[in-house]
């Protein structure tokens, strides 16, 4: 065995022994009970970028913790202005494509990019995520002292507290899955209890009033309205929408002592002891009669008590949080603030704990943000103050929604995968309309960027910026990984071939044969949000056959035919796919330098140091390059990398997180930690918000899926490597719950850097080569059978 000792627990004896040998373990790396994951401050937000985020996947709130008029910011997947039916697939087809390709074969870039846009595009298109409101709180409350504010992620609750006057104030908030409401309890030791007005407002839509509030005779405070653009902007032209989603969102109170009153808009406490809010919020996106369901929702907590509703809420939470638990090496920061400690790093510091901390909160806000029958976490999960947010906190697909989720599986929170696999579903079934239509292919065709509606029109007021052709292959690996992790036949035959086939059939018939060499490309195509210089000094953004096209469409080619396999389909089309994957020219081409081609030539870039790293697409998300299978390129890729950092990159969040998958699929743990601090240093905000700037949750998501990259990989085919990546700082740690592909699940134990065990649970039977460092074992698990191994040195 290669110096690894196996321990199939078959019986008693053997769980005795290893309960004992756990103990020990346990004492020599002197593992403490990990602390609660909290995020701490002792002010409250100054700004919205320093509230505190808590959702149920389909409502959040962002907590500010003022002393006066505290606001709760009030948030709502579904807060869109209309989908607007004479917003349709432009004019462009069969033929216009064929034009933009005779302009490529001709070197005309920039006629090609011109017709591009003006064929296929609706150009620059502003319909936004809005917030659904705010939630106000009058107190005012003076000598403030001994002020805390928090967030524990454990249990995905608010608290905040401090005296005033001596006397101790606080106030916690949850929102709850299970019963569908926001909840927040306010109580005060102070004899004159809790005085202050509560009200509900939304902002302005360009001066227009967008919501109105009341009070109803039994108490309740009601905010009524309707989702409005009035700035919209379609095909770069102005276009109001004045109608969208209605809402209506519902707030009553119990009260302890005192009374609660009512104004017109507004419930006024008066000497209360203790408050217990209860707010529902739904909108015609989900209900016919969503006022209705409000009135169910509250009925339904009539005799729920806070602490009864916050049980409840947090066994929801833990039921998905607590499969994994990360602990790096213990230290006493936990004692200074969230803020201060980001601050420490900033200034040279190292924090492991707040590393550890960082990672458990990208599950946490995936968790809040992506349940099931909701829609799936946007660019800002589902956290918006605005009515116009930055890119419309919308849906891009060329990397941003695909990183959202690129911890699901891993970090064993599959099931949160199904609101992406229900919104890619809709994709699927609208682009087959702008495939047809469009572009004269079968298949269906999904765009770099959509919204709520699922529209698959071209998006692009330039074609460097939008005329992407790989969001829906890129989608597609989602399915096919949730396939490797989970080994569900049922998922791959029901639901992941169906759409996969669809968009190898768009592909197939998108694909042409590149006259000079043979080979089939990928034409007209882009590299995402990036150009290059053509031989005419031009700046341009088309070209034939870009590195992520070619490898995007190898990936679906093969994912499609692995399926096909797998579920013993073999027809014409199967025949088809094989014969143009063998054809496809490589989307992997090095340059003279030794660096990975982004273009189908060597061209001179604008931006070297630009931010997507799409010509590594094959590398990372994809698991096409390798050091064992490909070595030649994954030295290339490293050269890649180190050009794009040397030139600036990484300027935005999320690139950075993408830069520490790459580092660990380099199986470079100083150079991954590395981009950790600079993550912290440069991206993360006082709420440990990633941004681009500005906020931007998918690199939130992307540093989760790095982490687990850095601790454990299971991409390489029938090969599960162990701390592939871990780096210095990283001296004593281990993580429990992570999951491999193959239905696999890993608890890992090191110390001073050497690895001392890991436990590996199989649901079904496999047969791997486990790595760790130069060490190599073949090992077979039978289904539901768990092993122990513990390398000898």
């Amino acid at each position: 065995m290669n110096n690894i000792i196996s321990h199939p627990l078959k019986n008693l004896y053997f769980l005795a022994i290893l309960f004992l040998f756990a103990c020990n373990v346990q004492e020599e790396i002197k593992e403490e009970k990990p602390h609660e994951a909290i995020l701490w401050y002792k002010q409250p937000a100054a700004d919205w970028n320093e509230a505190l985020p808590l959702g149920n996947g389909k409502l959040g709130v962002m907590v500010f913790g003022n002393t006066s008029s505290e606001r709760i910011q009030l948030n709502d997947d579904s807060m869109w202005p209309a989908d607007i039916n004479d917003w349709d697939e432009p004019e462009g087809n069969k033929e216009d494509l064929e034009e933009i390709r005779k302009l490529l074969f001709e070197g005309n870039n920039p006629e090609a990019d011109k017709l591009f846009v003006e064929k296929f595009s609706q150009k620059g298109v502003v319909r936004s995520h809005q917030t659904l409101g705010d939630l106000f709180i009058d107190f005012d409350h003076d000598n403030v002292s001994e002020y805390k504010r928090e967030l524990n992620i454990d249990k995905a609750i608010s608290t905040v507290s401090y005296k005033s006057n001596g006397k101790l104030i606080t106030e916690k908030v949850f929102v709850s899955h299970p019963d569908k409401a926001i909840i927040i309890e306010l109580t005060s030791a102070a004899d004159e209890g809790l005085n202050g007005k509560i009200r509900l407002s939304r902002p302005e839509d360009q001066g227009e009033p967008t919501a109105t509030s009341f009070t109803t005779d039994d108490n309740l405070l009601i905010m009524q309205g309707e989702v409005t653009q009035r700035n919209g902007k379609f095909n770069s032209e102005p276009f109001p929408i004045l109608n969208g989603v209605k809402f209506e969102t519902r707030l009553k109170i119990k009260n302890n002592g005192g009374e609660v009153e009512k104004g017109e808009n507004f419930l006024e406490l008066k000497n209360v002891k203790k408050a217990t809010i209860y707010l529902a919020s739904n909108s015609s996106y989900y209900f016919e009669d969503f006022s209705q369901q409000n009135q169910l929702d509250l009925e339904s907590l009539d005799s729920k008590s806070f602490d009864e509703l916050a049980k409840v809420h947090i066994e929801d939470h833990q039921s998905l949080y607590s499969r994994l638990k990360l602990q790096l090496s213990h230290s006493d920061l936990d004692t200074i603030p969230t803020d201060q400690r980001i601050e420490n790093i900033k200034n040279g510091s190292v924090d492991v704990g707040l590393e550890a901390l960082l990672y458990q909160y990208g599950r946490y806000l995936l968790i809040a943000s992506s349940r099931e029958g909701t829609n799936p976490a946007n660019l800002q999960g589902l956290w918006n103050e605005h009515i116009t947010a930055p890119w419309n906190a919308d849906y891009h697909l060329n990397i941003n929604l695909q990183m959202n989720y690129w911890l699901a599986d891993m970090a064993n929170l599959g099931e949160l995968n199904n609101p992406l696999f229900d919104y890619i579903d809709k994709l699927v079934e609208n682009g087959k309309v702008t495939a047809s239509k469009n572009f004269g292919c079968s298949g269906t065709f999904i765009p770099h960027a959509t919204d709520l509606w699922a529209v698959t029109w071209l998006r692009a007021p330039t074609a460097y910026w939008g005329c992407s052709l790989g969001g829906g292959g890129w989608l597609m690996q989602h399915y096919w990984q949730h396939y490797e992790f989970t080994k569900d036949r049922i998922f791959l035959k029901e639901r992941a071939f169906p759409a996969i086939q669809e968009v190898a059939k768009f592909y197939s018939d998108w694909i042409i044969e590149d006259p000079r060499d043979g080979t089939l490309i990928s034409a007209p195509s882009t590299s995402p949000e990036n150009r290059f210089i053509n031989e005419k000094g031009q700046h341009v953004a088309t070209c034939l056959g870009s590195a992520m096209d070619q490898q995007v469409i190898f990936e679906v080619f093969d994912n499609f035919l692995k399926a096909a396999e797998i579920l013993e389909i073999n027809n014409d089309f199967v025949e088809k796919i094989k014969q143009q994957k063998s054809q496809l020219r490589p989307g992997f081409v090095l340059g003279e330098d030794g660096r990975i081609l982004e273009w189908d030539r060597p061209y001179e870039e604008p931006e070297p140091g630009h931010r997507h790293m799409s010509h590594l697409y094959g590398f990372h998300p994809g698991t096409n390059v390798t050091k064992d299978k490909n070595p030649d390129l994954f030295a290339a890729v490293k050269k890649t990398l180190d050009y794009r950092l040397d030139n600036g990159g990484a300027g935005t969040g999320w690139s950075r997180a993408w830069l520490i998958n790459c580092s660990a699929r380099l199986l470079d743990g100083e150079m991954a930690h590395k981009h950790i601090q600079l993550l912290f240093q440069k991206s993360i905000a006082k709420n440990l918000f990633d941004t681009h700037p500005p906020f931007q949750i998918d690199g939130n998501f992307g540093y989760t899926a790095g982490v687990s990259e850095m601790l454990l990989q299971s991409h390489e085919e029938n090969t599960i490597r162990i701390l592939p990546a871990l780096p210095k700082h990283w001296k004593n740690g281990n993580i429990k719950g992570l999951k491999g592909r193959g239905d696999l699940t890993f608890d890992i134990f090191w110390e001073n850097h050497r690895l001392t065990k890991v436990v590996v649970k199989s649901e079904i039977p496999n047969q791997f080569n486990l790595v760790y460092k130069d060490k190599t074992t073949l090992l077979e698990i039978k289904a539901g059978e768990t092993y122990v191994y513990e390398p000898s040195y």
